[in-house]
């Protein structure tokens, strides 16, 4: 299956420039992503193995199993990583906004399904290419290597939440974790737009979908949150919700004071 080059009328100039290079010079998400080490020229380089695609919300990019060609860098929208069980249980194993790069592994197929919660913009790296890129340019291998420490020490996070946590305190933990999420995409860190629904919240931390709407009720009545919408949540305490959360090393961005 294939997805729509991005091709937006009016967006790129007439000067001549492809509309590759012009979406990389005005891409939002460039500063959070793995491609921000990377001077002009090398950019040249990672640009002749990539190429930017819109995946329209609800389409499957990888499927669990797929042989795996590519990886992927997002530059709007959000992904989620899905995992089926034998027993046909479904395990949402994180989420991907702007910035995130998801797909290098030594794994020769995917180990999950991989979806877009909205129409999403990616960045489709031939993976050969991207090895091959990295031998020449240590600065992006370098990089590539401080994002899996952190995906791995945030998986231990998880196994941790899981284990021992109880459900508000996941909830709060996850909040928390979309906070700087959002707010190292250059959003309001106590204005969290939540792009998932309650069955993937669910899914992602062990939970039934009713016990994630306890769960956030819960926090509302400690004042700890407002739900405005369903989709919205706004954050009335981080000091709140970090005394519940066993997040101490949570990436925020420079400069981002939660407790201003």
């Amino acid at each position: 299956m294939s997805w729509p080059p991005y091709d937006h009328p009016g967006l790129f100039p007439p000067n001549g420039e492809s509309p590759r290079a012009t979406y990389c010079a005005v891409c939002q998400a460039r500063p959070l992503s793995v491609c921000m080490v990377l001077s002009s020229l090398e950019m040249q380089a990672l640009d002749s193995i990539s190429s930017t695609h819109i995946v329209p919300a609800g389409t499957t990019l990888a499927r669990q199993g797929d042989l795996r060609r590519y990886v992927y860098s997002v530059t709007a929208g959000a992904l989620r990583m899905v995992r089926l069980l034998p027993d046909g249980r479904r395990q949402v194993t994180g989420f991907a906004l702007p910035g995130d790069f998801i797909g290098l592994s030594m794994a020769q197929q995917h180990r999950h399904d991989i979806e877009a919660l909205a129409d999403t913009s990616v960045c489709r790296i031939n993976l050969e290419g991207m090895k091959e890129l990295c031998l020449r340019l240590p600065q992006l291998q370098r990089v590539l290597y401080e994002r899996a420490c952190e995906e791995l020490d945030e998986i231990r996070e998880h196994m941790v939440l899981l284990a021992r946590m109880n459900p508000t305190e996941r909830l709060a933990d996850f909040l928390l974790r979309l906070a700087a999420q959002q707010a190292r995409c250059g959003n309001s860190g106590n204005i969290l737009t939540l792009q998932m629904p309650r069955a993937d919240i669910a899914d992602h931390l062990g939970m039934t979908v009713e016990t994630v709407s306890r769960s956030l009720s819960t926090l509302r009545s400690r004042k700890l949150i407002a739900l405005p919408e369903t989709y919205r949540v706004v954050i009335l305490d981080f000091d709140g919700l970090e005394e519940l959360s066993i997040s101490n090393h949570i990436r925020w961005p420079e400069g981002f004071n939660p407790h201003k």
